[in-house]
């Protein structure tokens, strides 16, 4: 009986048919899981979608073999086991999930990926008694390990010819236009523009928890608004941006936290206590946005202090003068 979800079997009780079968299943996803990275990282990363296909092609030839051997031994008819069938068994990460990555994790998954098949094949050569069924597992396993060298040796090769350092550079960039710009602008706007409605309530009613109450909607009122509107911006693809969702998300969460950092102090009680604590994270955020700006975005730090920290402090300055005036 097959296995299936419902039932799995444990690998020490898969007949050498079995394992064959699992080999060729296996071969075959990882052929299509490294196609898709080369698909997915071909335009902004020639050279690694270039190692990828390679990958995938080695791949192809190892099922090949597998499938002749079985055909020799059992005949034509190849039962369907996967490795989701095998209790225990190592699985892939789904590749939406890691195509989503840095490509240097991108690349890091590839090497386990073939780690793991070596130890699958070593695994399977132990346990299987025809002589030509475990030499021919016992050369993949070898050549899995071979693999692994391939990549990294892929992987020197772009660095002396400077790809790989291309390609990081396109990793970077991507990263400061997908996550870094939109979440600053978002903690900008989120930590500056509630400034005034939050120290404006605290001054004018010296009620903590209604001032509390006025930052929490400010500041989830902004991230929704910011999310939003730096979603359907553009699309992403002229811009290089990268996708909508992921810059709306940076932008949304990191303007609500730019607001809530200095509403979360009015939850004390004394007045005065948690206003002078809202001051301080005040200039904590102020100080980290400057920052951000210089690390990532290369602006010089007059220029940040002057852009953040100033205007901060006089929007700072106009709530307290609206709310105690």
């Amino acid at each position: 009986m097959i296995p299936g979800f419902g039932q799995r079997k444990h690998f020490s009780d898969l007949t050498e048919k079995e394992i064959l079968a699992l080999a060729i299943s296996s071969e075959e996803d990882d052929a299509r899981i490294y196609r898709m990275y080369a698909e997915r990282l071909r335009e902004d990363f020639p050279n690694t979608a270039r190692m990828f296909e390679e990958m995938a092609r080695e791949e192809d030839e190892h099922r090949k073999r597998l499938i002749e051997l079985f055909k020799k031994r059992f005949g034509d008819t190849i039962p369907l086991i996967r490795r989701e069938h095998v209790a225990g068994f190592y699985s892939r990460r789904p590749v939406w999930l890691v195509e989503n990555l840095p490509i240097k994790r991108i690349r890091e998954e590839a090497a386990l990926m073939e780690r793991e098949a070596h130890d699958f094949y070593l695994r399977a050569a132990q346990r299987t008694s025809d002589a030509d069924t475990r030499k021919l597992l016992g050369d993949l396993a070898a050549e899995e390990a071979k693999h692994e060298k391939l990549a990294e040796e892929l992987e020197r090769e772009l660095e002396e010819v400077g790809a790989k350092d291309k390609e990081d550079l396109v990793a970077h960039r991507k990263f400061i236009l997908t996550w870094v710009q939109p979440g600053l602008a978002g903690l900008m706007d989120g930590s500056v523009s509630t400034l005034a409605p939050i120290f404006a309530t605290a001054f004018a009613t010296q009620d903590t928890w209604t001032t509390f109450q006025v930052g929490l909607a400010a500041s989830i009122g902004a991230g929704i608004s910011m999310g939003f509107t730096e979603a359907a911006s553009d699309d992403g693809v002229l811009s290089g941006r990268g996708s909508p969702w992921k810059r709306g998300v940076a932008s949304g969460i990191m303007t609500a936290i730019g607001g809530l950092g200095h509403a979360l102090p009015y939850l004390i009680p004394d007045f005065w206590l948690a206003t002078a604590i809202a001051i301080a994270v005040v200039f904590v955020e102020l100080w980290t946005i400057a920052w951000i700006q210089h690390r990532y975005m290369q602006t010089p730090w007059h220029r940040a202090i002057f852009q953040v920290v100033l205007g901060g402090v006089l929007v700072f300055a106009a709530g307290v003068l609206i709310g105690g005036g």
